[in-house]
Formats: C-alpha cells, sequence, structure tokens
C-alpha cells in the first residue's frame, strides 16, 4: 500500500505537555485522552481548554463508554475492567485476569453491549523494538482479543495477533477492523450474532509504520494512525487521504461538532519516553467525512 500525495491539511496543535498520549474518544462534546505515563485521564474541547477526569496509576490506560453511558476503563495493572461511578469512583466491571497474566490493551464497544478488549499477551519488560525484533525473526503472535458479553461472560474470540492495538467497528455493528502494529497490517473480522469474531481477513497492510489507534468514518474508511502521519484507508487498502504531522502519531479520532475533526495524538519517540520532557501533543485538522461506528 502506497500512498499517493494528497494536498496539506491544515493542521494545528490544540494540547502539549502530554507525556504519552494514547486513546482519543470523542464524548459529550469533548476529546477524552490519556496520558499512560502521566496517568490521568483528560477531557479537551475545540478550543483547547482541558480538564482532568481522573488519576489512574495505569499502561495501557483505555476507555471506552456502554451503550447506558457508563465509563469503562482498561487498568492493565490491576488486569482489570473498571466502570465509572457517578460518585467518580471506579468499581471492578471485569476481572481480566482470567484471560492472561499480562493486562489487557485496547477496548472498543458495540451498541448491543459487546465490550472487545485485546492483549499483546506479553511481557515487554525489554522494550518494544526488542519484541519487534523477535517477531521479525520466529512471526511472534501471541495476541488475542477478548468479548466481554452483556451477560457477564468472558472469552477469547481471536487469536494469533501480532501486538494487537486500536479497534473499530463499522457502523452497522457487522465487522470489527483491528491495528496489528508489528505486521503493519488493519484485520478484519465479521461480527456474529452473539458477538464472537470470525471470518479473518486483511483490510490493508500499512507500509513502513505498523498501526496503533483508528477510527472509522461515515464512508467506511479507517484512520489509522502511522509513524507520523495518518491515513485514511478503505478495505481492501487503498488510500484516500492523509494527515502529517512533525512526529510519531499513536491514535486517532474524528469528532468535533459535525464529526470531521480528525484528533491526533502524537509524541516524539525513540524508544522510551523522557519523562522530564513532555512531547506528546494533541493535533487537530478538519477532514470532509464525518465519523461513524464504533468507537
Amino acid at each position: 500500500m502506497n500512498a499517493p500525495a494528497f494536498a496539506p491539511h491544515d493542521v494545528k496543535a490544540l494540547m502539549t505537555g502530554i507525556l504519552m498520549g494514547e486513546c482519543p474518544r470523542w464524548h459529550d462534546g469533548k476529546l477524552w485522552f490519556a496520558d499512560w505515563v502521566g496517568e490521568t485521564l483528560y477531557t479537551l474541547d475545540e478550543t483547547g481548554k482541558s480538564d482532568v477526569v481522573a488519576e489512574i496509576a495505569s499502561l495501557p490506560l483505555s476507555i471506552d463508554w456502554l451503550p447506558d453511558g457508563r465509563l469503562l476503563v482498561v487498568n492493565a495493572r490491576e488486569n482489570k475492567l473498571q466502570r465509572r461511578e457517578p460518585d467518580g469512583s471506579f468499581a471492578t466491571h471485569a476481572d481480566l485476569s482470567r484471560l492472561s497474566e499480562y493486562g489487557c490493551n485496547e477496548i472498543v464497544v458495540d451498541s448491543r453491549a459487546n465490550v472487545y478488549v485485546n492483549n499483546i499477551n506479553f511481557d515487554m519488560a525489554g522494550g518494544p523494538m526488542e519484541a519487534y525484533q523477535e517477531f521479525l525473526r520466529t512471526g511472534f503472535r501471541p495476541g488475542f482479543i477478548a468479548l466481554l458479553s452483556p451477560d457477564g461472560t468472558l472469552r477469547k474470540v481471536a487469536e494469533g495477533l501480532a501486538f494487537p492495538n486500536g479497534m473499530a467497528i463499522t457502523p452497522d455493528g457487522r465487522t470489527l477492523v483491528v491495528a496489528e502494529s508489528f505486521s503493519a497490517d488493519l484485520t478484519a473480522f465479521d461480527i456474529a450474532a452473539d458477538g464472537s469474531l470470525a471470518n479473518r481477513r486483511l483490510w490493508a497492510h500499512l507500509e513502513g509504520q505498523g498501526g496503533d489507534g483508528i477510527c472509522m468514518d461515515a464512508e467506511g474508511c479507517v484512520w489509522a494512525s502511522s509513524g507520523p502521519h495518518c491515513v485514511r484507508v478503505r478495505d481492501g487498502g487503498e488510500v484516500v487521504d492523509e494527515v502529517v504531522v512533525d512526529r510519531m502519531c499513536f491514535a486517532c479520532m474524528l469528532g468535533g461538532e459535525d464529526g470531521k475533526t480528525l484528533f491526533i495524538v502524537a509524541n516524539e519517540w525513540t524508544g522510551a519516553i523522557d519523562v522530564t520532557n513532555p512531547t506528546g501533543r494533541i493535533y487537530a485538522a478538519r477532514v470532509t467525512v464525518p465519523h461513524a461506528g464504533f468507537p
């Protein structure tokens, strides 16, 4: 998949001073995102005004909402899925330790309250580049996606993934797409009536850099963060737009009043985070097709 040249977008920085931003979501008129290293959950409006929602000691720290409006948090450090209560406290929604000794990564929730969480499922103590080199040598693919059904049943529904990262579900609720960062693939699954996943297939291959956080638009295209740019890609691999920034894109989300603002969470990246020098930023760029689907 080779990205052609596109007209540049006007990109503006809405927020700076973030250690490692991730998991942006547009909800209730604001962008929500987590600073994984800063252990903080923020909201940010379109003018750049930010507020701290909660301090949560977890990395990863990913969020989404149930259809009834309750916030869910993947607390990887405690290996739990937590639920935010009306008083701001967090209760255990599901024990994820039954899935793996390693904490889960990303989350997406569909309109039927099916909760999908994924897990890289290995110890990354040696750093991501060491694990990536092992993938290149051996095809190391221990990652999985699990489903928490509305009745509380928790089970794995896809395995053999090469560092599963961002996930998105099409507006009709029939397809889940996950970014496999090590293979640089966007991988699609059909969603069955019981929420299980089947018919695994390649949605697109991202040249040059594995994808991280993704989102979906109203034409069924995926926006995927990949290296210093976010690409808009159709099912099959055709790249139809891109937004370029000056540092590595960790995730992106469509939102804003009309759903046509692409928010990009980006950070300078050398394989580690310097906590004395926060280089994370939130960028915003206007695009032509609004958000749709989940998250």
